[in-house]
């Protein structure tokens, strides 16, 4: 019955029909291929600074108390600055039980960032002076100016650099910083230090700086003090580099605002924005499935006519 009716329909009732079907299908059928996403991951990108960390262990004069000077100064993680430039810390049985410093500085600065695919530490310390227990009036460590840096991008490999300008002086003796290497300094009734200069490390995601590392020995024997051991760093900076897929945001182009990353971008719903675009990525395949059906439309026409 369904095909009888079928074949009594005037010609121009199948045209309208055909037309219907090509605008209630075309947008159901081929909407899911005008639909386009963008990701960009940036997930795992870490960077971190810091402008001075101790790890000493301090034995009073009878040997039999030992007590830690763990402590840091502008230790930051990504994203956060710090630029505080004095240090002090308090011991039982230490200097009376006053607080001593530990650090003076005119300029000591930590950054940390992680932004457009690139993390990046920084550490910059100018003009300083390291102290520990036992030595109030003989710096550690006096530096003119030491910076880290450490930046991974996401698809590129890391870079870790120390810089220095001016003199490095140890234990009251000046230290040469031309190069990177180890330099053992000794003052006797005063103890060692052994100096490790701009040490830097990277791998294929990571990169890590630090300007000075001091391995520590004293035995000065003033303020109830016996020995001082253990290790200072000055001026570090790490990161990591962004997950796969990273990548810096795009450029503005033409002066308009670039698009968000994860924008969906949809086939046009209504003629209005096809007058007002010219056109879309959506029009090649309207066109297609026009085409297509009016084939299938004029053969339908022609069978029609025979019969």
């Amino acid at each position: 019955m369904t095909s009888n009716a079928f074949r009594r329909l005037p010609t121009r009732r199948i045209g309208a029909l055909a037309a219907a079907t090509v605008v209630a299908a075309g947008p159901a059928a081929l909407g899911t291929a005008g639909t386009a996403h963008a990701t960009d991951d940036r997930r795992g990108g870490r960077a971190g600074a810091v402008v001075l960390r101790t790890g000493l262990e301090v034995s009073l004069l009878n040997k039999t108390v030992r007590a830690p000077l763990n402590v840091t100064l502008n230790e930051v993680s990504a994203p956060a600055s710090a630029s505080r430039t004095t240090l002090t810390a308090k011991l039982d049985g230490v200097e009376g039980g006053q607080p001593f410093s530990v650090l003076r500085a005119d300029v000591a600065t930590a950054r940390a960032t992680v932004k457009g695919g690139t993390a990046q530490g920084y550490s910059n310390v100018a003009r300083a002076k390291v102290h520990v227990p036992g030595l109030p009036l003989l710096p550690l460590v006096e530096v003119d100016q030491v910076t880290s840096k450490a930046v991974c991008t996401a698809g590129k490999r890391p870079v870790a650099s120390s810089t220095f300008l001016g003199g490095v002086t140890v234990l009251g003796k000046k230290v040469s910083v031309k190069s990177a290497g180890t330099t053992q300094v000794s003052v006797p009734g005063v103890g060692e230090v052994r100096l490790d200069l701009s040490s830097t490390r990277t791998t294929s995601r990571t990169a890590a700086a630090t300007a000075l590392r001091l391995q520590v020995s004293v035995d000065p024997l003033k303020l109830g003090v016996a020995a001082v051991k253990g290790a200072v760093t000055l001026a570090g900076a790490t990161c990591e580099a962004p997950g796969p897929g990273a990548k810096p945001l795009p450029e503005p182009q033409g002066g308009k605002p670039a698009e968000p990353v994860s924008a969906r971008r949809e086939a046009p719903k209504q003629t209005e924005d096809l007058a007002e675009t010219g056109g879309s990525s959506m029009t090649p395949y309207v066109a297609g499935g026009a085409v297509v059906l009016l084939l299938a439309g004029g053969g339908v026409l022609a069978y029609t006519r025979r019969r």
